[in-house]
C-alpha cells in the first residue's frame, strides 16, 4: 500500500537532500498514491561498501517504506567503463571476473540498508542488457544524445584543456549507459549523488528521446570522510567500511570532525530532526563533541550491528579511553593546514624526524583517539582534533 501522508512525504522529499528535480511533480504524483520506480545505481568497482554508499540507499529505504519499488541496479557494464564523475584522469579498467566477485558482497551489504523482500525490491545487472547489445545498438543508443549534451561537465571540459588530453572516448560513453539504464527499468525517479547530478539527467535525456516520461531526480549530499573535509572514500583512507566490526566502528566513527557531527546524525542515523537538533544545539552551547560523539557513534553500530552490540562498544570505548590516563595538561598542537600525519608526529614534538615518524607508525605505535594509525602518509585536514598518543605516555592534543 502507497502512503500518502504529506508530513511523510515532505521528510523523504526534504531531509538530507541536495537536488529535487521537478519537485513539485514528484510530490503530486506521490500525494496521489502512484506507486513509483525509484532507481539507484552502484558499480561494484571494489569488494566494500562505507558509510557513504549508505546515503542514497537510505533515502532508497525511505521510498520503499512509503510503499514505493526500489530498483537496485548492480552496474557489473557499466563498472567495466568506470565513473568519470570528479576524476582529473582516466581510471584503470577493472576486469568482469574481479566485478563478478564484487558484486557478491555489494549485494549483501545493500541489504543492510534497504528492505529485499521481493515486493518493495527489484535487484538487476545492467550487464543483462548490455552484454545483447552488437554494435549497431550500441551505436543506435549513442545517438540519441550529442556530444555538447556530454560534455556539459566541468570535469570532462577542463580534462579536455588539458595540454595532454586524459579524456577517453570510452569515458565519454558512462553517462550514456547510465542515462540508458533508467530506459530499461522504466524509472520514474533516480536517486544519486550530488556529484551525480548531470549523469543523472542524461537519465531524462534519454527517456524522451524513446519518447518515455521523463524521471525525476533527487540527489543527496556527499558523506564527508572522517578527516571533515573530502568525501568518504577509500583511496583517501577517510571511510568507515560497512563489515567493520562492532568496536572498531564505533572507534572509528570516534574519529569522525567535530563538524560532522550533525551532518552524520542526519545522513546516517533514524533520529528525528527534533533530536538532532537538542545535539546541535549542545554542541553551539559549548558541550564536549566527544560526549554527543559517543550517541552518534551508538547509533551507528546500532543500525548496522545490533543493539546490544552498541551497547558493548560504548563500554568498551569508555573503558579503553579512561585506561589511556590522557593528563589535562598535555601540550596542544594545531593542524592550520593539510599535512601528513608524519609531519604532524614530527611537528608537534611526538617525532625527532620523519624517519622516526614512519617507524612508529609501521610499529604500531601511533594512536588517534585510541585508534591506531597505520597510514605515515594519511592526510589530516586543518583542524582536525583529538588526542594523538605515542606508545603509552607521550600525548599531544589536536586542534
Amino acid at each position: 500500500m502507497v502512503i500518502t501522508d504529506e508530513k511523510k512525504i515532505d521528510e523523504v522529499l526534504t531531509r538530507g537532500v541536495k537536488d529535487l528535480i521537478v519537485a513539485e511533480h514528484l510530490k503530486a504524483r506521490m500525494m496521489a498514491g502512484e506507486q513509483l520506480r525509484i532507481k539507484f545505481g552502484i558499480d561494484p568497482t571494489s569488494p566494500h561498501m562505507h558509510l557513504g554508499h549508505t546515503v542514497p540507499l537510505r533515502k532508497l529505504r525511505q521510498f520503499q517504506e512509503l510503499g514505493h519499488i526500489a530498483v537496485l541496479i548492480i552496474g557489473d557494464a557499466t563498472a567495466m567503463v568506470g565513473d568519470p564523475t570528479g576524476r582529473s584522469e582516466q581510471r584503470n579498467l577493472i576486469t568482469r571476473e574481479e566485478i563478478d566477485q564484487n558484486k557478491k558482497t555489494y549485494q549483501k551489504q545493500a541489504f543492510k540498508v534497504i528492505k529485499s523482500d521481493k515486493d518493495s525490491l527489484e535487484v538487476v545487472r545492467n550487464g543483462k542488457w548490455f552484454d545483447k547489445m552488437n554494435g549497431l545498438d550500441f551505436m543506435q543508443m549513442t545517438s540519441k544524445v550529442t556530444l555538447q549534451q556530454v560534455m556539459q561537465r566541468d570535469d570532462f571540459r577542463k580534462r579536455l584543456n588539458t595540454e595532454e588530453s586524459t579524456l577517453s572516448p570510452l569515458e565519454l560513453l558512462y553517462p550514456i549507459m547510465q542515462g540508458y539504464d533508467s530506459v530499461m527499468v522504466k524509472a520514474d525517479v533516480e536517486i544519486g549523488g550530488a556529484d551525480q547530478l548531470l549523469n543523472l539527467h542524461m537519465g531524462r535525456r534519454m527517456q524522451r528521446r524513446y519518447e518515455m516520461p521523463e524521471q525525476d531526480i533527487l540527489t543527496v549530499p556527499l558523506l564527508v570522510g572522517t578527516d571533515g573535509e573530502r568525501k568518504m572514500s577509500k583511496s583517501f583512507g577517510n571511510n568507515i567500511p560497512l563489515e567493520t566490526k562492532p568496536n572498531e566502528m564505533f572507534e572509528l566513527v570516534m574519529t569522525v570532525a567535530d563538524s560532522a557531527i550533525v551532518t552524520y546524525f542526519e545522513l546516517l542515523t533514524d533520529l528525528s530532526s527534533a533530536e538532532i537538533a537538542v545535539f546541535d544545539q549542545a554542541l553551539k552551547a559549548g558541550k564536549n563533541p566527544r560526549d554527543i560523539k559517543l550517541e552518534l557513534a551508538a547509533a551507528i553500530v546500532r543500525i548496522f550491528h545490533s543493539k546490544a552490540a552498541a551497547v558493548k562498544a560504548k563500554k568498551y570505548f569508555v573503558n579503553k579511553f579512561t585506561e589511556s590516563n590522557v593528563p589535562d595538561d598535555i601540550p596542544e598542537f594545531k593542524v592550520a593546514s593539510e599535512m601528513k600525519l608524519l609531519e604532524v608526529l614530527v611537528a608537534s614534538g611526538l617525532a625527532q624526524s620523519n624517519g622516526e615518524a614512519r617507524r612508529l607508525v609501521a610499529d604500531g605505535g601511533v594512536f588517534l583517539n585510541d585508534v591506531k594509525q597505520s597510514d605515515a602518509f594519511a592526510v589530516m585536514a586543518p583542524g582536525t582534533n583529538g588526542v594523538l598518543r605515542r606508545g603509552k605516555r607521550q600525548f599531544v592534543r589536536l586542534s
